[in-house]
């Protein structure tokens, strides 16, 4: 098992900048390749982002690339999602994922564990 607590969630103003921590306890959390995600109200959970095991691989979806920039301390057990240039469009629930599969812990369906999320919200 692996527990994931998200935070660093606010209300914050276009064009600023947000960094959110999970950190990671139970099994090896330097076995596993970390994602984030997020939902927008009304809308499906969707991801964003990905970081290898190693922190050697990341990717992330268009609409955050050059923005968005995931790391990891697996010293701390604890990935991070750098946010900038913040949108309203960015409003959204949080969360981490943990994946033995840097493959697939893109697949929302494939992901092993979860976070429960944290809020953040941008105000136009």
């Amino acid at each position: 098992q692996v527990q994931l607590v998200e935070s660093g969630g606010g209300l914050v103003q276009t064009g600023t900048s947000l960094r959110l921590s999970c950190v990671g306890s139970g099994r090896s959390f330097s076995d596993y390749a970390m994602g984030w995600f997020r939902q927008a109200p009304g809308e499906e959970r969707a991801f964003v982002g990905a970081i290898s095991a190693y922190g050697d691989r990341s990717f992330y979806v268009d609409s955050v690339k050059g923005r968005f920039t995931i790391s990891r301390d697996n010293a701390k057990n604890t990935v991070y999602l750098q946010m900038n240039s913040l949108k309203p469009e960015d409003t959204a629930v949080y969360y981490c994922a943990a994946d033995k599969s840097f493959i697939n812990i893109g697949n929302i369906r494939a992901v092993d564990y979860w976070g429960k999320g944290t809020l953040v919200t941008v105000s136009s």
